[in-house]
C-alpha cells in the first residue's frame, strides 16, 4: 500500500472509533439517570458510613449541569469504548506485522484492556470512596458544612477512574520495552527503588488528596504490577533463550 492508502486506512480507523464512541455516548445520554445512579455509588457508600452527613449534590451555576453531563458521558464512553478502540487499532497495524509479532498483538491488546478496566474498577470501588471518606472526616473535624457541587464530584470521579486506569498501563509498557530490547530485566531490578519513588510521585499527581493513606493505597498496586512486569519480562527472556 502507498502512503496515501495508509492514510485512508487510518482515517477509516479513526472514523470507526468515533462512531463507536458516539453510539456508546448516545446510549449513556439516553439512560442518563441510570448511569448517574451507578456513578453515585462511591458517594452513597461513604454516606452510609456517615449518616449524620448530608451530601446531596448541588449546582451553583446554570452551566454546571452541562459539565455534569459531559463528565458522565466521557467517563462511561471512554471506559466502555476502549475494547473497540484496541480492536480497530489492531486491525490497522496487523498487516504490517510479522507472524511472530502477530502472536504478541492479541495478548498485548487483551492485557491493555484488562489493566485499564482493572485500574478503573480499583479506583471506582476503593480509591474514590477512600478519597471521599478522608474529605468527609476532615470537614467534620474542622466543623465545616459539606456542600459539594455535582460538576466537581463527577470531575473528580472522571479524573480518578480514567487516570488510574491509564496509570495501570505502565507495567505493560515496561514489558513491551523489554520485549523490544529497549530495557533489560537486570536494569529493572537495579532501579527498583527508583521505580518505587516514581510510583509514589504518580500517586501524588493522580490522587487529589494529600493524605499518605490514599496515595499509598494507589501506589501499592502499581508497585505490585511493576514486580509482575519484571517477572513477565524475565519469563519472556527465558523463552527467547530456549527458542
Amino acid at each position: 500500500m502507498g502512503f496515501l492508502d495508509h492514510l485512508e486506512e487510518l482515517r477509516w480507523t479513526l472514523i470507526k472509533c468515533a462512531i463507536v464512541f458516539g453510539l456508546i455516548v448516545t446510549v449513556i445520554a439516553y439512560f442518563m439517570q441510570d448511569f448517574a445512579v451507578i456513578l453515585n455509588w462511591p458517594l452513597d457508600h461513604v454516606r452510609s458510613e456517615y449518616p449524620q452527613l448530608k451530601t446531596d449534590l448541588v449546582t451553583n451555576s446554570p452551566m454546571a449541569v452541562f459539565s455534569v453531563v459531559i463528565n458522565i458521558c466521557l467517563t462511561g464512553g471512554l471506559t466502555l469504548s476502549l475494547p473497540f478502540f484496541l480492536f480497530f487499532a489492531g486491525q490497522f497495524i496487523a498487516p504490517a506485522l510479522s507472524q511472530r509479532e502477530l502472536k504478541v498483538l492479541l495478548p498485548t491488546a487483551l492485557s491493555a484492556c484488562a489493566l485499564f478496566l482493572g485500574g478503573a474498577a480499583f479506583s471506582y470501588f476503593f480509591l474514590v470512596p477512600s478519597t471521599i471518606r478522608v474529605a468527609f472526616e476532615l470537614n467534620e473535624m474542622l466543623g465545616y458544612q459539606v456542600l459539594w457541587t455535582a460538576d466537581k464530584y463527577y470531575g473528580l470521579l472522571m479524573w480518578l477512574v480514567l487516570g488510574v486506569g491509564a496509570a495501570f498501563e505502565f507495567p505493560l509498557l515496561i514489558v513491551l520495552a523489554n520485549y523490544l530490547g529497549l530495557v533489560e530485566v537486570a536494569t529493572l531490578r537495579k532501579y527498583r527503588r527508583h521505580a518505587v519513588v516514581v510510583m509514589f510521585i504518580i500517586a501524588a499527581i493522580v490522587t487529589p488528596t494529600p493524605d499518605p493513606f490514599t496515595q499509598s493505597m494507589f501506589a501499592l498496586p502499581l508497585i505490585l504490577l511493576y514486580e509482575l512486569s519484571i517477572w513477565v519480562s524475565a519469563y519472556i527472556g527465558r523463552r527467547r533463550v530456549q527458542r
